[in-house]
């Protein structure tokens, strides 16, 4: 068995922030909350601008995307989204179609899929209680391992690389407030993050290496500092000093509650959140400073995801609503900041 990391490492970051009680009514408010409020005059709304183009065909409410943009061809990722029937969809980004899909989480929903080892292994969670990985070389679409996470709850799993062909992933425990990390591919326990006795933190909702969630989280690793939505009007950022202690740097006050999703772009530039008031929200990440409102769907946005390109001018951002779509946006893609849409716009249907 691996020893723990030292002091200091990356695993002593690893923080876990919970919300008791805000699992049971957090299905109503996603479920029913369908109201559109007023937007603030001051932010642009880009309505407009239609998406890039528009994903169809998952049959389900899309509740998680991840892009992998590796292969031969960086112009044209992959993107893989994971669905509340428990399948998940390869789409071929080239041809705007889904090349696999992928079905092995019993029905249930996927809420976490990530590639690793490239664009021919993919790691997925389910609310099965299974973490997946997944062969998808040479055509190949089955299951090679698995792990229990003995957890029905909405906590996401995080992946850290550590070196080369090993990796950390932190995990929902067994118990509803505790965190499991494990090395892959060994699967070997490395700890196990546990509260306090005294401490009643309740169920973990979302968790990611590095820092503290609330139910959607992002970290910059660069800058120390993350940021955090819930089911307030309210966008936290926070930082950690060197006690790994967690301190509230600025809040935004949002018109509407709810933030399902936040994601922060590898540039560190911008970030994107997805709103249950159907919205894209983007803002300026070093001043926290509203940019855009992308209004395109028409209901729950779930998840947010920006691809890695090397280049900026091909970066994409990727939303999965409640309304089975999936919109894909080319924004703040210059250098200039300006809003900017390289390619064709196409209306969508």
């Amino acid at each position: 068995m691996p020893r723990p990391p030292p002091a200091g490492s990356l695993v002593k970051s690893l923080c876990v922030s919970v919300t008791s009680g805000l699992g049971e009514h957090l299905g109503s408010r996603w479920k029913y909350l369908d109201v559109i409020l007023k937007i603030p005059a001051q932010i642009p709304n880009i309505s407009e601008n239609h998406p890039q183009f528009v994903l169809r065909g998952t049959s389900a409410e899309v509740h998680t995307l991840h892009f992998y943009c590796g292969g031969q061809e960086p112009d044209y990722p992959i993107l893989f989204s994971g669905s509340s029937n428990g399948l998940i969809h390869v789409w071929n980004l080239k041809t705007r179609r889904v090349d696999t899909i992928l079905d092995g989480h019993g029905g249930k929903s996927v809420h976490w899929v990530e590639a690793i080892y490239g664009r021919d292994r993919l790691l997925s969670q389910g609310r099965n209680q299974k973490i997946c990985l997944w062969d998808l070389a040479e055509g190949r679409n089955t299951v090679t391992d698995s792990v229990l996470t003995e957890n029905v709850g909405f906590c996401k799993c995080s992946l850290l690389k550590v070196a080369q062909g090993r990796w950390l992933m932190a995990m929902p425990g067994k118990d509803l407030d505790e965190v499991q990390v494990l090395e892959l591919p060994s699967k070997t326990s490395v700890c196990t993050l546990k509260p306090e006795a005294d401490a009643k933190p309740g169920m973990a909702m979302c968790l990611k290496l590095w820092q503290e969630p609330v139910m959607s989280l992002d970290f910059d690793s660069e800058k120390t500092k993350g940021v955090s939505g819930s089911s307030e009007e309210v966008l936290t950022v926070w930082s950690l000093d060197e006690q790994q202690n967690l301190k509230v740097q600025k809040t935004h006050k949002l018109i509407n509650a709810g933030i399902a999703d936040v994601a922060i772009r590898q540039d560190k530039k911008i970030l994107a959140t997805a709103g249950w008031d159907h919205r894209i929200r983007i803002f300026g990440w070093k001043k926290l400073k509203p940019l855009a409102i992308l209004d395109y769907h028409t209901a729950t946005v779930h998840c947010v995801s920006f691809s890695d390109h090397s280049r900026p001018s091909e970066r994409l951002l990727a939303a999965g609503s409640r309304d089975h779509r999936i919109s894909i946006w080319s924004i703040y893609n210059q250098t200039s900041g300006a809003l900017h849409c390289p390619l064709e716009t196409r209306k969508p249907a």
